[in-house]
Parts: structure tokens; C-alpha cells; sequence
């Protein structure tokens, strides 16, 4: 029985199985193994599966896969967690570099047991984009910040219908093909918001979403709602801290912080989730 070890991590809720794969052990079809893996009812259940792999520039190479199985360019509370999880297997230092889909990434290592995740540029911000749902137009903000995200403005983020708009929005034709990550965003004060988000790849509401959280703290600061560094107060109920500078459409210095924890480890046995 050929077995390999795993942490199971929370970054403000959200939940992965995080693996170490420099070896080369998880091979094979790895949408179908982290599909298995991240199913809650036969597997270990998460919001994805992270895997450190060697990288030839930097300290690691970070893969994301989605509950669904498919892989993602970024995932941020992600990135903060295999960033914590590379500093505790010895793959990394406190301050690290890594790279993935999305592009390179600097992460610190606090100690609180806070990760600070440098991001990438944001790019492609569209604001005021009318979508059209059940005859009705829904208006929101486009941004990428190493995924795709629309952001809908609301009064009352309690009352929306996060996963029925939320499906509605992310498959909608306006984003095809590939979809996009869908937030409600309330603002509650000069420098506080409040998130919900339907994340494509897992196909329902999470927790947290990284990525989502700062995709909607500098399309409020650009609307001149709030300003930077900007409270995130996510579904789980924790607080992100997005730190950016905002020069027109432009982003820069775009610094995600947060708590990274370990909930549980153990061993997973490969035959069990790959196939040869």
C-alpha cells in the first residue's frame, strides 16, 4: 500500500487537502485524483487540492485543482496555505517565492501563523457591466486577479441569493467559455467590506475566497467607496487584510493577508484516489 502524507488547511474557511508532490508520487490523471480527494462524501472533502512541485526558478512550483477536478491559474487562500505548508516541510523559507498559472508569487510566513501573499497584477477591470438575468439587469464590476471575477455591489449581502444568481451569473454567456467567480459586495465603512462568492470549480458558496476578496476591495476602492488597506469580512465570519496602491485602473503592491491553519494530517492512501 503505497501511502503519501497530507495536511488538511484552512485559509479564512476555506478548506484543501495539500500535498506534497516533489517526487512525483500523485501522477496519472490528476483532475479525476483531486476530484476523488476533494469529495466530502468518499474522500477527504475540501475546496481543492494543492500540490507543491519542483520548480527550475523558484522555491516551488503550486498547482490548484477545484473540487470538480479542473485546474485553476490561482486560488489565493491557497496560495496562502501550501505557502505555510512548503515553510513546514523545509520546501521553503519564511519568505518565499513560487510560481503557477497565474504567474510568480512572494509570500512571508508570519508568526503568527499569518501568511502575507504578494499577488499578480490584476488585469482586464471592466466597471459598470450590465448582465442581464431573468429579464432583469444585474450590475456589476469585472476584474482578474489570477481568476476571474465579477462583483455585484448590494445593500445587504445577508439577503442575496448567493447560490442561485451566483450559478446564474457564472455560467453566464457574457463569460463564456470559461466562466467566471461570482462576489456580493457590501460596503461597511471607509475601509470595510463584506463578501459573499460563488466560486466556479466548486460550484457553490464558499466560505472565503482570496482571490474574490481582493477583486472586490480594489473595484470598491475604484469606485471610490473604500480605501486601502481594506477589511475583508468573509462568509466563514474571519477578516482578510488586502493592502494595494490604485493609480487609475492600475493595481500595484497587491498584498493578501490572512491566517493560514493546519486542521488535521494524516496519510493518503494513492491507490485508493489514481488511476494508472
Amino acid at each position: 500500500m503505497q501511502t503519501i502524507p497530507f495536511f488538511k488547511m484552512s485559509g479564512a474557511g476555506n478548506d484543501f487537502v495539500v500535498l506534497d508532490n516533489r517526487l512525483g508520487q500523485v501522477k496519472g490523471d490528476l483532475n479525476a485524483f483531486s476530484a476523488a480527494v476533494a469529495d466530502r462524501k468518499r474522500g477527504i472533502g475540501g475546496d481543492g487540492v494543492l500540490l507543491v512541485e519542483p520548480s527550475p526558478r523558484k522555491h516551488f512550483r503550486m498547482r490548484y485543482f477545484n473540487a470538480d477536478g479542473s485546474e485553476a491559474d490561482m486560488c489565493g487562500n491557497g496560495g496562502r496555505c501550501i505557502a505555510r505548508f512548503a515553510n513546514v516541510i523545509g520546501a521553503a523559507p519564511l519568505a518565499m517565492e513560487f510560481e503557477n498559472l497565474a504567474g510568480d508569487f512572494k509570500a512571508q510566513v508570519l508568526p503568527d501563523g499569518q501568511v502575507d501573499l504578494q499577488m499578480t497584477l490584476p488585469h482586464s477591470m471592466k466597471l459598470d457591466w450590465d448582465v442581464e438575468v431573468d429579464g432583469k439587469a444585474v450590475r456589476g464590476h469585472f476584474l482578474n486577479t489570477g481568476v476571474p471575477h465579477f462583483v455585484v455591489p448590494v445593500e445587504d449581502v445577508e439577503k442575496v441569493d448567493v447560490f442561485n444568481l451566483g450559478k446564474a451569473l457564472r455560467h453566464h454567456a457574457a463569460f463564456a467559455p470559461k466562466g467566471t467567480n461570482v462576489n456580493f459586495v457590501q460596503v461597511t465603512g471607509p475601509s470595510s467590506v463584506s463578501v459573499r462568492t460563488y466560486e466556479r470549480g466548486v460550484e457553490d458558496e464558499t466560505l472565503a475566497c482570496g482571490t474574490g476578496s481582493v477583486a472586490a476591495a480594489i473595484l470598491m476602492a475604484r469606485v471610490g467607496k473604500v480605501t486601502a488597506p481594506v477589511a475583508v469580512r468573509t462568509h466563514g465570519g474571519d477578516t482578510l487584510s488586502i493592502s494595494f496602491k490604485l493609480a487609475g485602473d492600475a493595481a500595484t503592491d497587491v498584498f493578501l493577508k490572512g491566517q493560514a491553519e493546519v486542521t488535521f494530517t494524516g496519510a493518503l492512501e494513492l491507490n485508493r484516489y489514481q488511476k494508472s
